[in-house]
Parts: C-alpha cells; structure tokens; sequence
C-alpha cells in the first residue's frame, strides 16, 4: 500500500523523495547482494572437492529460498490469511507478532551490516570461525554485526524511534531480495500478477466487505511494547516498563515530511516483490554476457539495433520501477487516499521487460528457467 497517512496528505515533497531513494538503494543493493551469492556458491562448488568443503557448499545453498509456481500462486492467498488474522486478531497476538518480527529484523539487519563488519574487522582479526558448541560456528565480522543488530532492535523497543524502524524494515528488504530468488519469468508474471489482484482487493474493495480498509488499518496499527505487556503480566508496579512507546512495526518505510505535519510510508512487499523481479533480471543480463562472451560474441537478432542490445534489462526495470513509484505518488495526490503500489509498479515493470525480451529475442528463454544451463566463471558486469 502506497503512502498511507493518518493525518495528512502532500505533494512530493522530501520525505516521498527518501522514499523513491531508499527503494531504489535497497532494490539495487539486496540485486547485488544476491548475485555475489551465487558467485561465491560457484567458487565453493569449484573448491568442493574435499568432503568439508561440499558440506559448506550445500548448506549455502539451501539458504536459498526458489519460489515455484505453486508457491507464486498460493503466496497472495497465503498473504490475504495472514491479513486477515491480524485484522481480526490484532490484540490477540500482537505480542507474539511483535517479538517474532523483532527476531527476524535482528537477524536481516546482521545481514545488512555483514559487509561492512567484514571490512572493519579484516584489518585486525583473521576470518577464522569461532565455535560455540550447539549454536554453530561464526566469524568475529558475523558476531560483531548480530551484537551491533541486537543493539539497534533493544534500543527500537525502548525508543520506537520511527529512523531505528526503518533501519530494521531495509534489513529486511535486503535479506528477502538477496535469499529469495524467482526463477524464470512465467513464475515473475504469475507471483507479481496475484500480488497485484491481492493489493488492488485489500485497498480498494475491502472496506465494502468489513466496513473499513483492512491494508490500510493493518499497515498502520501500533503495537503494545512487549515490556509495557511484561510489566503489566509480572505486576511490577505502575513506573516499571509503563513509560515505553507503542511500536509501529517493520513492515514498512516511514519518513517524515520536512514540516513534520506528516509522514509518507511504503510498505516493504512493494519494495521486496519487484526487487525480486529485478534481481531476476540482474542474473539473467550477467547470465547472458556469460554466454555471449563463451560464443566469442553473436550478435542479436538482426531487426534490433546495436543501441537496443546495449541497454539491460536491469536498466529497463529499474527505470520502470521508478516510474511505477512516481506514478503510485500522484495517483495518492489526486485521490488523497492510499493507493496499492503494485497497480502501478507491477505494468510499470513488467510490460516493458516482456517488450524488449520479445524485441531482443529472449522472451522464450527469460520465460522457461533460463538459468539450468552451467554458466561461465567471469565475475566481470557493468552496470
């Protein structure tokens, strides 16, 4: 849902600009984060030929998540149940949903600092991995990111601070793009073609069913803070745990206007859902300079310009997400309602990238898995 606000609404002022900004990062980011995933699942396939290094191999492996086309299918049913339970029973298990989503922004936002932890320890500490029995084994980069990522999610719980929120929502954002992967562009068409039908109902036509907008209300419920609940179960008197603010979720990016009259929000599905489309379209233009490079560069289709072979089709997604989220912008403006990103950024991304996969002549290849076939080892693209 796009720019949902209690209070006010604006034209494109500062706060809808972070907005626009920190997508696109996030997308380009967790794009990146995901290809340099999978070169380094091909360098340890390479290096596997001792028995411990095809164990590390796998198990990285299987830390990613490929969505099917069953799963695209049920995924927006599966979303609509889950909306559902929280409209309805939002009170209930609002402690639960607030600890679980603490847990899983505290592990995505290690993620996110990972690389910068790697820099910082690289200098003075070797890349050894310490043990800790049961838990696992993990580098001092891994520990010293999970301490900071803690650090940040107890101070969000005290403060509630709407900047330490949006920290935790880019997390996760990152970590969903960068482990999640779609595998060809029927399964893209059909995940992002539900998601579309799911928004559009839940924004628009909901409130026809249960008498108000269930998105909207959902999206910009707060929730008890888990130490206020604690106090009140434990009975620790009236001042213990009873100052601390109610929580606005991670499900979304918030930021303020520079009035401070009100806040544009963006929820992370619509960040998520075409930056899994784009990092798809990443792999493949890599996918294909790798195979353009190994038959010593053919040339495309003889109707298309040198200049059309030139540009990606990250490029040409990323451009339309742009649009796509613009266009959302002004359609909340005109209306002054919310609106379901996903009517706008799901034509907005997808119609061109079939156009030029057709014009190019990739759209049978893009469509079918294009990725079964080994690919080279050149770790070289432009972006």
């Amino acid at each position: 849902c796009a720019f949902p606000n209690s209070r006010a609404y604006s034209l494109v002022d500062s706060s809808q600009v972070s907005t626009f900004l920190i997508s696109i990062l996030l997308i380009v980011y967790g794009s990146f984060r995901s290809l340099n995933m999978d070169f380094e699942n091909q360098d340890k396939e390479k290096d596997s030929s001792s028995a411990a290094g095809s164990f590390n191999g796998n198990s990285t492996n299987n830390s990613i998540q490929t969505i099917d086309s069953t799963q695209a299918l049920f995924l927006p049913i599966g979303a609509s149940v889950s909306l559902l339970v929280m409209f309805f029973f939002f009170d209930s298990v609002q402690v639960v949903f607030t600890i679980c989503t603490a847990v899983l922004a505290t592990i995505a936002f290690a993620f996110l600092l990972l690389p910068m932890c790697q820099y910082l320890t690289r200098p003075c500490s070797p890349q050894n991995k310490i043990s800790f029995g049961c838990c696992g084994r993990f580098t001092a980069a891994e520990l010293l990111s999970f301490s900071l990522s803690v650090m940040l999610v107890l101070i969000w719980v005290l403060t509630g601070h709407w900047l330490l929120m949006d920290a935790l929502a880019m997390g996760l954002c990152v970590a969903m793009i960068a482990f999640v992967r779609l595998p060809s562009l029927k399964v893209s068409c059909l995940l992002l073609s539900g998601l579309l039908i799911y928004d559009v109902f839940w924004v628009f036509f909901s409130a026809y069913i249960f008498n108000s907008n269930v998105m909207v209300k959902v999206a910009t419920q707060p929730a008890d803070n888990p130490l206020d609940v604690l106090s009140r179960k434990l009975h620790l008197g009236p001042n213990v745990g009873r100052d601390v603010p109610r929580l606005s979720l991670p499900g979304k990016l918030v930021f303020p206007s520079s009035t401070g009259s009100h806040f544009s929000m963006l929820g992370i599905g619509d960040i998520v859902m075409p930056g899994l489309l784009l990092c798809f379209v990443l792999r493949y233009d890599n996918y294909k300079k790798q195979a353009n490079s190994d038959s010593c560069g053919t040339p495309g289709p003889g109707n298309i310009s040198g200049r059309m072979q030139k540009v990606s089709y990250f490029h040409c997604t990323l451009i339309g997400y742009f649009v796509g989220l613009l266009t959302a912008t002004v359609a909340s403006r005109i209306h002054r309602a919310a609106q379901p990103a996903l009517l706008y950024l799901v034509p907005f991304t997808l119609l061109p990238l079939l156009t030029m996969a057709y014009l190019k002549g990739d759209l049978r290849r893009m469509w079918s898995e294009p990725f079964h076939s080994k690919s080279s080892s050149s770790r070289f693209l432009e972006v």
